[in-house]
């Protein structure tokens, strides 16, 4: 299998975790594209979706989903998203399509995070991929400073705006290996709305597209 095609078969297999007459989250990215696709399917079998961005909310309404406010929503059984890198311990780094807010918000109100990615996502360490970070646009260089003493190398992420209409710093060079405090440190500092690593919420279920079919890693393997 491609990458394209390994992403769509981790995203049709995820439609197994979807329960009918539920309100479904939905991420953004390629992969997620694919999800959405596939949910169009059984779209008379659920209520309705909460969207993570404007892309995504586009392309639900363009398939007749209903799409809710999450301030609406009192519970939200399941989020399903994709991750630039996941771990293991299904801790990832998020935030390569620039919505990391609004998937970090969604992820904190779901019962149950299901992540799925190609084989390319899944690594050791993270960190590989540039660390994404939502910043108010007045504290910009503020913030890259900061950055810096953490022990990254902030790079602006040019002509790109959030849907929340801040800017993106991507941290690259390194090597994450305490998610979980990296992830707390870098939201202390003023100016950053935050980042793109999901360690304190990571997924609860990886949904894994490989060249042999489709891996189910996590609860209820």
């Amino acid at each position: 299998m491609t990458q394209d095609e390994m992403k769509k078969a981790s995203a049709i297999k995820a439609l197994e975790f979807i329960e009918k007459d539920t309100v479904v989250g939905v991420g953004t990215g390629s992969t997620v594209n694919h999800f959405i696709d596939a949910l169009a399917t059984i779209k008379h079998d659920i209520t309705g979706a909460v969207s993570s961005s404007e892309e995504s909310t586009k392309r639900l309404k363009a398939h007749g989903i209903e799409v809710f406010d999450l301030n609406s929503i009192d519970t939200l059984d399941v989020y399903v998203d994709g991750a630039d890198e996941i771990t293991q311990h299904m801790s990832m780094i998020k935030g390569g399509g620039a919505a990391l807010t609004r998937e970090k918000i969604v992820a904190a109100v779901a019962k149950k995070f299901i992540c799925i990615a190609d084989d390319s996502k899944q690594v050791d360490i993270l960190g590989q991929f540039p660390l994404p970070v939502e910043v108010i646009p007045m504290a910009r260089s503020y913030v890259a400073r900061e950055l810096v003493k953490l022990g990254g190398d902030p790079v602006y992420r040019q002509g790109v705006v959030t849907d929340n209409g801040n800017v993106i710093l991507d941290v690259h060079n390194l090597s994450i290996t305490d998610p979980k405090k990296l992830e707390t440190q870098i939201n202390a500092i003023v100016g950053v709305v935050t980042n793109g690593l999901f360690a304190q919420r990571g997924a609860n279920i990886l949904v894994l597209g490989t060249k042999d079919g489709v891996q189910v890693i996590g609860e209820n393997e």
